[in-house]
């Protein structure tokens, strides 16, 4: 009753209201347009495309483009380009003085830095459209669904439509965050993924009625439920570090005793890097396959294992290598992302200071300290995560399919952006003085 009561609360407030439409509209454009099938390909023939695509590596970029890599459509890419361009922009900026230099100037530095991600993903999906159009054969299409031929004409208008897709979700995805509730390009992604799920448990749970296993089904169903509690515990955890402001006399001056000024906290995630160490981590996983099967090692018996162990998303091999990339990862981005010297330097300008350690440099090597601390357990629960859709598929026998979402980059990112969309959601029934999603208790009265 307290949700359906804070529903109601959400349709109340017209700009939130409003807001919700947008979001809700853009999206269904997004999803109407993963349907749509490349200009000169038969429909009726890309079974299969779908079939090929339904594990492994190619079922996670299917899965990340909500079918669209599947129906070869127009938005087969997915915005995928846009979150790579955008990743190698940002490390980009640990090493170029531009960008550095972008990153310091506000908002008008932001808009650059954005039309250079925009270019990049241009530049990226020039390269990635002629391959996917290049492996479609491959991938189960027969020659006789290419209706007008694999020629350069058939190859210049789909590399153009594939493009022009991809950058109209990326402009989707803008308009979603301008106008919209939540992040926009996550939403997309989100839903991208949430389409697979329906589908996903029906097999799934097909295959178990088959053996008369309904209590496995609601095994597995409890199982997810608690891995999803786990995911959100470890993207909402952090450590509270302790901060003491000192208060300005009449003088002028700052008192320093423990007793003089405000004492709030300092929040560390556990979790810093949110989903960007998987990302990472699965973009290299591509590179052990590709380098088994090049010309030097193809024909050998260490190319060979090569091929077969890192192409199996749930083999042991493949999923070792994964946790360690991700542990790897994730100090590697908490490091770039948590700027604990720029951290101590606020704080010593805003007169508050760490009870019991100095302003300045002791500051930020205590900080740095404690990140490093937390980040262990964080990124050795990101790894387990990451690989307990393995776990499962090789000791309950669950389908590839419907194990994808109990873990890994799909399940990291449905909570990260829930949690995100919510604490939006929520902060405007606060400032109408309503209680949020996230809070029980009787509505307060609403201001007129």
């Amino acid at each position: 009753m307290k949700f359906i009561e804070s529903l109601k609360n959400v349709w109340k407030i017209e700009e939130l209201r409003n807001r919700i439409m947008v979001t809700l509209g853009l999206l269904l454009v997004y999803r109407f347009g993963a349907q749509v099938v490349l200009p000169g390909i038969d429909a009726a023939q890309l079974k299969g495309l779908a079939e090929s695509t339904d594990g492994g590596l190619l079922g996670l970029l299917n899965a990340f483009t909500g079918g669209a890599f599947a129906n070869a459509s127009v938005f087969a890419l997915g915005i995928m380009p846009y979150i790579s361009a955008s990743i190698v922009v940002q490390l980009m900026g640990i090493a170029i003085p531009y960008l550095q230099k972008l990153q310091k100037e506000g908002a008008s530095g932001q808009k650059k830095i954005n039309q250079i991600t925009r270019w990049l993903t241009i530049a990226i999906c020039l390269l990635q459209a002629p391959g996917y159009l290049a492996s479609l054969p491959a991938l189960g299409i027969p020659t006789s669904a290419f209706l007008l031929g694999t020629g350069p004409l058939f190859y210049f208008s789909s590399v153009t439509i594939l493009v022009t897709g991809c950058i109209f979700a990326m402009w989707l995805g803008e308009k979603i965050t301008d106008k919209g509730i939540g992040n926009g390009i996550s939403l997309l992604i989100m839903v991208g993924i949430i389409a697979r799920l329906p589908a996903a448990f029906i097999q799934n749970a097909a295959t178990r009625l088959e053996g008369n296993n309904v209590m496995l089904i609601l095994f597995e169903l409890v199982l997810w439920f608690a891995i999803i509690l786990g995911s959100i515990m470890l993207v909402m955890a952090v450590r509270k570090i302790a901060v003491q402001y000192a208060r300005r006399t009449a003088t002028g001056d700052y008192e320093k005793s423990a007793m003089a000024g405000s004492r709030q906290y300092i929040p560390l995630k556990l979790n810093a890097s949110g989903v960007m160490p998987i990302i990472f981590a699965q973009a290299i996983m591509f590179v052990p396959s590709l380098i088994g099967g090049s010309s030097l090692l193809k024909e050998t018996t260490f190319g060979a294992w090569m091929q077969t162990n890192y192409a199996d998303i749930f083999g042991l091999a493949y999923n070792i290598t994964f946790a360690l990339l991700i542990i790897i990862f994730t100090y590697f981005y908490t490091a770039i992302t948590v700027p604990t010297n720029k951290m101590a330097d606020d704080l010593k300008r805003s007169g508050g200071f760490i009870p019991g350690i100095r302003p300045g440099t002791e500051t930020s090597e205590y900080l740095d300290k404690i990140m490093s601390q937390i980040t262990l357990p964080g990124s050795i629960f990101l790894a387990f995560i990451a690989v307990f859709p393995a776990i499962i598929v090789k000791l309950m026998g669950v389908q590839q399919g419907w194990a994808l979402f109990f873990g890994g980059t799909s399940l990291i990112i449905l909570v990260g952006v829930a949690i995100d969309t919510m604490q939006q959601v929520n902060s405007y029934l606060l400032n109408r003085h309503y209680d949020g999603l996230m809070k029980t208790g009787k509505n307060r009265k609403a201001v007129a």
